[in-house]
């Protein structure tokens, strides 16, 4: 049960997005930027995603008709700049994810230069800049949603305190929440990446992703929203995106849902709110003023 439930577009029973982190290699460049450009096994892994991944992931949403949302860091636009061009002449979204996929607690305190070289990459290579957000490894601060606001972000998509998209206020002003959440993240079932301190025990594609289409099923019962977020190095890969794309072949086939990017499925939960068509909850922020004890 949802206790706030969304009215989707056109009745629609649930809004479904099937989300990508094109994070390439810049993993590793950030976890050992002295050597990184020497360990060629974890560079050549990343960029399976731009290179292998992304065009059998376009492949796929365009024989489906999908648009969806990818979010990818300033420095994989610049040294991607084909695979973004692909992802944006088949109109799909993408968001700002950080500029080398620095993880912002890192950063405490000086999260305004990385934050910004993104967005001049954005700017640049698609254009415009992003209306949505998400923080490397989820870990969005109060000095980010700041900068969100400041700028005029619509959504961030890395907290997790509901099952449907709310709303955030803070002082600053208030941006809406695509919840993510590591039930719906193949880092757990997939990642097996030493260099930068992952070693999951790498599942079988089936197993792997087997929960995800249990929690679909959950948030389709109860009329909520679906997101999957997967990077195109890991799920991208083939027999696991084969998978992917018969779950969805099957469920555009058999289930009323509303595929969406973030951006449209924000400006949806906004227009619905403005015209009294639901609640949208709403978090407070900061949640605390200091430390607690």
């Amino acid at each position: 049960m949802i206790l706030n439930p969304i009215p989707w577009p056109n009745g629609a029973t649930c809004a479904c997005a099937i989300t990508f982190d094109m994070d390439a290699d810049s993993l590793i460049h950030v976890a050992r930027p002295q050597d990184s450009h020497q360990r060629l096994y974890p560079i050549s892994m990343g960029r399976y995603g731009p290179t292998v991944a992304i065009p059998r992931i376009l492949e796929t949403y365009q024989r489906l008709g999908l648009k969806q949302s990818f979010f990818v860091p300033g420095w994989c636009l610049e040294t991607y700049p084909d695979a973004v061009e692909a992802i944006l002449k088949d109109g799909h979204e993408i968001g700002h994810h950080g500029w080398i996929h620095e993880d912002p607690i890192v950063t405490l305190g000086n999260q305004r230069a990385p934050f910004e070289r993104a967005l001049r990459a954005h700017e640049k290579i698609c254009g415009k800049q992003p209306r949505g957000y998400r923080a490397p490894v989820y870990n969005i601060t109060p000095e980010v949603i700041d900068l969100l606001i400041e700028y005029g972000f619509d959504y961030d998509s890395s907290l997790m305190a509901d099952d449907i998209p709310y709303r955030m206020q803070t002082d600053a002003g208030e941006l809406y929440e695509m919840p993510v959440h590591w039930g719906t993240d193949d880092w757990p079932p997939f990642a097996h990446y030493d260099e930068i301190g992952y070693m999951m025990p790498v599942r079988a594609p089936s197993a792997g992703l087997a929960g995800f289409w249990e929690e679909f099923e959950a948030q389709y019962e109860a009329g909520g929203f679906f997101m999957l977020i997967v990077h195109p190095f890991l799920t991208g890969r083939l027999a696991r995106w084969r998978l992917v794309e018969k779950w969805l072949e099957g469920i555009l086939d058999s289930h009323d849902v509303w595929f969406a990017p973030l951006e449209d499925i924000c400006e949806h939960v906004k227009s619905v709110e403005e015209t009294g068509g639901a609640q949208i909850r709403t978090e407070h922020l900061p949640y605390f003023d200091g430390p607690q004890k």
